[in-house]
């Protein structure tokens, strides 16, 4: 094996038995990981990166190929790769049951760490995580940046030469994942790891030394980020038009023939075309006359689409049949969500207090903030599915005091990991729902028809939901939250995990939903996809910190330095602005 490799595998293929199915996750893989970087694995959903990862560390075997793992053979002894690699898969691996300090023991006792030395190493793991008030807390009370962080002390507990992180960062706010990068990048520079990291962010493949691009269980490229970016040179462009709205510009550019990608960036829609050019807007789209439009360096991310949507089996997604919600009570032009000093408290501590925003019919309204912000616990109170400690609450013109179960019955909720019941077939979570909602035999039966076909479930309603790929799981989430056409439909974190494919076709669902007139609130931690509302909040400790459109979020943090501030930027300045207030008062 060559000394420079972390990581081989030469001619390695997995299938599993899913049923009456074969599952190829990986096919005839040719893969060489350099030792002391960071690697990126790229793909989307059902690319094989988990298989992949788990066999790296020794906890699958191939059906053929051969495996090297620090110069070991995996088939021949994958007891000495599971001693030798740091592994820490999705959703962290945590006791939720222990505390933080009796999870670091338990993995101590598992890497047989020896007793004389962990102390000073406990001590390092948590001065690096900033965990070190909160060792007598119990894992599962830890917010989701905790809970990753302890998870990675937890694995580098004895340092690894190798690391593999299995999308580390799902469902976790700008700041922690800020946090986790500079840690892994530490490990790299102080202890001459090498690093294998799977990511839906693809934000962060350009922050990795090397990227492995892999789709249906083949590696389609491997190189520096730079190496994918380069070649779409004079194929990204930025459009706007003042006289359109964003979310209308992106679905006109988005039909055209010779543009493969579409999305709203900012104040603008960036578009990737696929060949080298921009169409003559201007012909293609006369009746806008304020057009214009420019180069834009190329990213990662568009050489991730083109190259999949290059694929021949790639599809293009099915767009949803446009709602048209019921006759509400109030004005068809008021707000439709009317938030005033809402508090909920369990016992002594505050999880919301003081917050209030309005929301308008047809909006997009976004919820934002850092893990632990109170986003989640608003939601289930604006929801009626958690009581209001104090304030006012008016949804869909119904006080959720007083009248929680008719407002229910006018909302749609789609929970974060989509709260499906996993051992029911997709038909059955269809039925159930339908019966949930109060729908009757005949609607029913036309509305299960639109979700199979609008969603393109067809072929997957006698799957079991558990078993589907997460991308589909989503689709029959949503397809569930709207079985009773809501007037109001709240999303909680409804992409977290979800490769970019699948997130550009929800938004394109939930763009043509907000069209038709249905209000969306929802929560993310992607950035970007905070462009896509008219209009959010951003929360810390159960409290507003600011209030207004994307554009008005960035000004804020406009200067010399950075002239065209990200989503991102404006969310960690006004976190970070937020603690260092904190603390100058504490």
């Amino acid at each position: 094996m060559d000394s420079a490799a972390a990581l081989v595998f030469a001619g390695v293929s997995k299938t599993f038995h899913a049923g009456a199915r074969d599952v190829r996750a990986l096919d005839n893989i040719d893969l060489r990981i350099q030792s002391g970087l960071v690697t990126g694995l790229i793909g989307p959903d059902a690319a094989g990166k988990t298989t992949l990862m788990r066999l790296a560390a020794g906890l699958l075997m191939p059906d053929s190929g051969t495996i090297q793992v620090l110069d070991i053979d995996v088939v021949q002894d994958p007891l000495k790769v599971q001693s030798s690699v740091g592994y820490m898969p999705q959703r962290f691996g945590l006791y939720e049951d222990l505390t933080v300090q009796e999870n670091l023991d338990l993995y101590a006792d598992l890497q047989g760490v020896d007793p004389a030395q962990r102390a000073g190493r406990y001590t390092e793991l948590m001065h690096m995580t900033g965990l070190a008030p909160f060792t007598a807390r119990l894992a599962g009370r830890l917010s989701g940046g905790m809970k990753q962080k302890l998870g990675l002390a937890c694995t580098l507990i004895r340092p690894p030469r190798l690391l593999l992180l299995d999308e580390p960062t799902v469902g976790v706010d700008p700041v922690s994942r800020r946090e986790l990068w500079s840690i892994v990048y530490r490990q790299v520079r102080e202890q001459g790891m090498s690093v294998l990291l799977s990511t839906a962010y693809l934000d962060e493949a350009e922050r990795c030394d090397e990227v492995v691009l892999m789709h249906e269980g083949r590696r389609l490229g491997q190189g520096t980020p730079q190496d994918f970016s380069a070649p779409m040179r004079g194929r990204t462009f930025h459009v706007t038009a003042a006289s359109l709205g964003k979310r209308s510009l992106q679905a006109r550019l988005g039909a055209l023939p010779g543009i493969i990608d579409a999305i709203i960036e900012g104040e603008q829609v960036r578009v990737v075309t696929d060949t080298a050019g921009l169409p003559d807007l201007s012909r293609a789209l006369p009746d806008i006359d304020d057009i214009q439009s420019g180069a834009a360096d190329p990213a990662f991310e568009d050489a991730f689409i083109a190259t999949l949507k290059g694929e021949a089996d790639a599809t293009p997604p099915a767009l949803i049949t446009p709602m048209t919600p019921r006759a509400m009570t109030r004005a068809e032009a008021g707000d439709v969500i009317e938030v005033r000093n809402l508090e909920r408290r369990f016992g002594d501590f505050y999880a919301v207090r003081g917050v209030s925003f309005q929301v308008q019919r047809g909006e997009i309204f976004g919820l934002l903030g850092a893990n632990g912000a109170g986003k989640s616990t608003t939601f289930r109170m604006l929801c009626g599915l958690l009581p209001v400690s104090g304030g006012e609450v008016q949804v869909a013109g119904l006080d959720l005091r007083y009248a929680a179960a008719q407002a229910r019955a006018r909302l749609g909720y789609m929970a974060q990991r989509f709260s499906l019941y996993v051992d029911l077939t997709v038909m059955q979570n269809l039925r159930f729902f339908a019966s949930a909602y109060g729908l009757d035999r005949a609607r029913a039966r036309q509305r299960i028809n639109w979700a199979l076909q609008a969603f393109d479930l067809t072929a997957y309603a006698d799957s079991d939901s558990g078993d589907l790929p997460l991308g589909f799981k989503q689709r029959l989430a949503m397809a569930a939250a709207l079985m009773h056409e809501p007037e109001i439909l709240f999303l909680d974190e409804p992409t977290s995990g979800v490769d970019p494919l699948a997130r550009r076709e929800f938004w394109q669902r939930i763009n043509a939903l907000a069209e038709a007139g249905v209000t969306i609130l929802v929560t993310t931690h992607f950035m970007d996809e905070a462009n896509y509302c008219d209009r959010l909040v951003i929360m810390a400790e159960g409290e507003v910190l600011a209030e207004g459109t994307p554009a008005d979020m960035k000004a804020r943090f406009r200067d010399d330095t950075h002239p065209d501030p990200t989503m991102e930027d404006a969310f960690i300045g006004l976190i970070m602005a937020h603690q260092q207030d904190r603390d100058a008062v504490a």
